[in-house]
């Protein structure tokens, strides 16, 4: 956001924009004397707002905008913006955040409406927020320093118009730090009640201002500790068949059980019950990746004279992130389980004896523990500039500049497994599964690998705007923006040789980059029709170098029949164009998980069954940007001088959404079971998997001779349809206690009513999707001192795991169904509410003391006994801090 002070010609009083701009759904609050409020119309500020191009002095416009000022960002306790936005309710189904076992395990998102990170824009100052490398796609907000935010911005709407792709969502708008004079420094800890998550913050700011331009520095860093599985009741206790088991063919299927390898189960984490060997992937796992920020925020303003100004900002940020994943299992491997011949001396029939089973080739599962845990180590570097001026020409606001950014990201990780060296040591007997805490360590090391993946994005961008005035209409001056954008987009994922082979265990994934450049022009028009009602045009062309253009057109309207009731609406089309590195990927081995009936015959056994086929997940250089069409209808009412709410509607829809095919779907269209299909589908020639992968045959099937699978190619592709919508809430209070100070109260609760995709039921209160997640914040400040209490609510969901499990037990008898909710397994999972409470006390020695506690309770997660994670629980819907007391510390100088 940037400001320019003019004088409006069209005279608005104080009055009028202290109506105006406390209505409900904005935090900003204009609080002016009597004497002030009655003078003459004088100087206003003009100033842009998330959502348009145009300055104004009026806030309350015709888009749902929420304004999170820095006092509601303190209070909240967090010490990271990522924290502070999972929280809030527009992260309406929870979004992803820094986890252990994730290749993104550094990455942390948003994700309004429930659409996905890829579809909710976030802006710095106004600026597009770098695209985080690990993901290719979306934007990090790990690397967004807490320390340097002033506010933030939420337009709840479509922005495409505006903005361009990604904005389908909403937009978050962080305002840095800018206009500050002084100096300070905090410091704070905290000190979880429960093993894991300690977090340390600390920041050291400073301002000066004279009468031609402002400086400012900010210094600081955040970090949170990792989180173990095993301190955690709910997530400790695995279970996995990838321990030391002999299978009688190469599929994963319980008929095909020989049983645990013998004496091969004795090790420290592995379970013998018989039948079967387990390995407990819980004792050595987490949960939380351990995250930090180390980061530099400078920005500043220079007058150069009357009518120009320079600015600028550069960001250098730092995240480090550490992860622990459990020893390597032999998964995925190629071509399925590891086979073990006859004449290898780990063969069951020369190794035991006494052995009556299998005597022709036998599968194994296997666990590779004596090389310990995997850890993964992930360092992210930023550097960020944007340089420009802004100014006035005759009647004309100008704003050209130029900035630059690349997020940089280094991923190390250890202990993992060269499959076909590891293979060959099974087969040749130099690997003895019988006892594998016993190999000797150089045996070992001979098949481990330290992985390496370096990532990167990087944009160049120069942009200009220009603002005037039309003419005059009857509710004031109309007004005008139009502007053009040029950016280059580069994006690099490079993985080390043997991962790119297929040949890791343990992990997956193959390399991809390119780069794109798009240029986009835009104009918006305010028009006045009268002094109660305004029209808002807007539309925007995008033109990609790589696959083609969109033009994203907008009309908002905003009537005030009352100064103190307003009444909006929108409608606006949009578009999310392909990823780079959807479009850029290299192929990337996969066995993939498949009940294909066929396949299983040819595999022995026959059907049902589950078993694993080759696939390679491709690159679709063919694929489309995502169209949307959006509307919004609202209110906004300033009920008296200490309440004001607003109530908003929206409807989404999303026509060739971009979406990732595996297999089944693959198979199912080709075999015609599947109705809602992409285009571009085919049946390779036999003959085909000799060259595999071929990206050039695109996404498909080589079918063998009894119709079983031979393997396949999968990957992304434009299909179908997602349709959604809900309501907002917003309620705000303030009350004068006198003596006893002041009460601020604020209620936000998003409703989605229903969310469906491909046209099939709504997901709303199923699982992850819950139908209501409300924020109810109180601060009471008196004096020197201040207390706030916000409470968080997540509304219960249904358990789809449950329901599954039903299913898949093929077990529709009640009397069952009851006993598996006597036994914990409920179809419905309770909501989620949780405390914080904080005490602040401005000292006389000009700093400010802060005491609190989040999740005041302890309360656990909502736990879903049938959750397949292992976590026990939705992992970016809830977290497992549990109670946390924190202490913060501010000197200011």
């Amino acid at each position: 956001m940037t400001f320019k002070t003019t004088r409006l010609r069209d005279a608005i009083t104080f009055a009028l924009v202290a109506s105006v701009t406390t209505l409900a759904g904005t935090s900003v609050a204009f609080a002016q004397d009597a004497d002030t409020q009655e003078s003459e119309a004088t100087t206003l500020d003009r100033i842009e707002v998330t959502g348009s191009r145009i300055k104004r002095a009026a806030i309350e416009g015709a888009l749902p905008i929420t304004v999170i000022d820095r006092a509601e960002i303190e209070a909240s306790g967090d010490i990271s913006v990522a924290d502070f936005l999972r929280g809030t309710s527009f992260n309406s189904f929870g979004s992803f955040r820094p986890q252990s076992g994730s290749s993104a395990q550094s990455f942390a998102g948003i994700s309004l409406r429930g659409l996905g990170e890829a579809r909710t824009l976030v802006l710095i100052d106004g600026r597009r927020a770098p695209v985080a490398p690990t993901t290719g796609q979306g934007q990090d907000l790990n690397i967004i320093p807490m320390a340097a935010v002033e506010r933030v911005e939420i337009l709840l709407d479509g922005a495409s118009s505006v903005y361009g792709s990604d904005a389908i969502g909403g937009v978050i708008n962080i305002i840095t730090r800018s206009d500050y004079e002084g100096a300070e420094i905090t410091l704070g800890r905290s000190f979880p009640v429960r093993e894991g998550g300690d977090t340390e913050e600390g920041n050291a700011l400073m301002g000066f201002s004279t009468d031609r331009g402002h400086l400012l520095a900010s210094i600081s860093y955040e970090n949170r500790d990792i989180i173990f599985q095993r301190d955690r009741d709910y997530s400790a206790g695995g279970f996995s068949v990838f321990s030391n088991n002999f299978w009688s063919r190469n599929q994963l299927a319980f008929s095909a059980l020989v049983g645990p390898v013998p004496g091969g189960c004795q090790d420290p984490g592995f379970t013998d019950i018989g039948f079967l060997c387990g390995y407990d992937f819980t004792a050595l796992a987490a949960d939380e990746a351990a995250i930090g920020n180390r980061s530099l925020v400078t920005s500043g303003a220079y007058d150069i004279n009357n009518d120009w100004t320079f600015y600028g900002r550069g960001v250098v940020s730092r995240v480090k992130s550490f992860g622990r994943y459990a020893p390597v299992p032999s998964s995925p491997w190629p071509g399925g389980l590891i086979p073990i011949s006859p004449d290898s001396p780990n063969h069951p029939n020369n190794a035991v004896p006494g052995w009556t089973g299998q005597t022709d080739t036998i599968y194994l599962t296997h666990r590779f523990a004596a090389l310990g845990p995997r850890d993964a180590h992930i360092d992210s570097n930023l550097y960020d500039l944007n340089l420009g001026f802004e100014g006035r020409v005759g009647g004309v606001d100008l704003d050209f500049g130029v900035r630059r950014n690349e997020y940089q990201t280094y991923d190390f990780g250890l202990n993992y497994v060269v499959a076909a060296i590891a293979g060959d040591f099974i087969e040749r007997g130099l690997y003895n599964i019988y006892d594998p805490d016993g190999n000797d360590p150089d045996v070992l090391r001979q098949f481990t690998a330290t992985i390496s993946r370096r990532s990167s994005t990087k944009l160049e961008e120069v942009y200009g705007s220009a603002g005037f005035d039309l003419f005059e209409m009857g509710g004031g001056l109309a007004a005008a923006v139009v502007g053009a954008e040029y950016r280059k987009e580069d994006y690099a994922d490079i993985y080390d040789s043997l991962s790119e082979a297929g040949q890791i265990v343990g992990s997956a994934g193959n390399s991809a980059g390119g780069g794109r450049s798009v240029r986009a022009v835009y104009g918006e028009v305010l028009l006045p029709v009268f002094d109660n009602f305004e029209v808002n045009l807007s539309a925007r062309h995008d033109s990609y170098s790589d696959y083609g253009s969109d033009t994203s057109p907008k009309i908002s309207l905003r009537y005030q029949p009352l100064d103190t009731l307003t009444f909006r609406g929108s409608y606006g089309q949009g578009f999310r164009a392909p990823t780079l590195d959807l479009v850029t990927q290299q192929p990337a081995f996969g066995a993939a998980g498949t009940t294909h009936g066929p396949t299983c015959e040819v595999l022995g056994g026959g059907a049902p069954c589950s078993t694993q086929v080759t696939t390679f997940s491709i690159a679709n250089p063919g694929l489309s940007s995502e169209k949307s069409d959006q509307w919004a209808l609202g209110t906004a009412w300033d009920a008296t001088d200490w309440l004001n709410m607003s109530l908003d509607y929206y409807n989404i829809s999303i026509e060739e959404q971009i979406a990732f095919i595996g297999i089944n779907t693959v198979v199912g269209c080709l075999e015609g079971t599947i109705d809602a299909c992409p285009s571009g589908l085919s049946r390779f020639p036999a003959g085909t998997r000799a060259n595999a992968p071929d990206a050039s045959l695109g996404l498909g099937v080589e079918f063998g001779s009894q119709g079983e699978i031979v393997f396949g190619q999968i990957g992304s592709t434009n299909l179908g349809t997602i349709d959604t919508y809900g309501f907002d809430f917003n309620a705000r209070t303030r009350f004068d206690l006198g003596a006893w100070g002041n009460l601020r109260q604020q209620l936000q609760i998003s409703n989605p009513l229903s969310f469906r995709v491909n046209g099939g039921p709504s997901t709303v209160g199923r699982e992850g999707s819950p139908r209501y997640r409300g924020v109810l914040q109180n601060a009471w400040s008196m004096g020197d001192w201040e207390f706030a209490w916000n409470l968080n609510y997540i509304h219960g969901t249904q358990s789809t795991k449950y329901r599954e499990f039903v299913v898949a037990s093929r077990t529709d008898d009640q009397e069952t169904i009851d006993d598996l909710a006597a036994e914990g397994l409920s179809d419905t999972l309770p909501s989620w509410v949780t405390h914080d409470l904080q005490l602040s006390y401005n000292a006389p020695w000009n700093a400010k003391v802060t005491l609190g506690v989040t999740n005041v309770a302890d309360k656990d997660p909502v736990i879903d006994p049938r959750d397949p994670t292992g976590r026990g629980f939705n992992f970016g819907l809830y977290d497992g801090y549990g109670r946390v007391p924190y202490f913060r510390y501010t000197q200011r100088f």
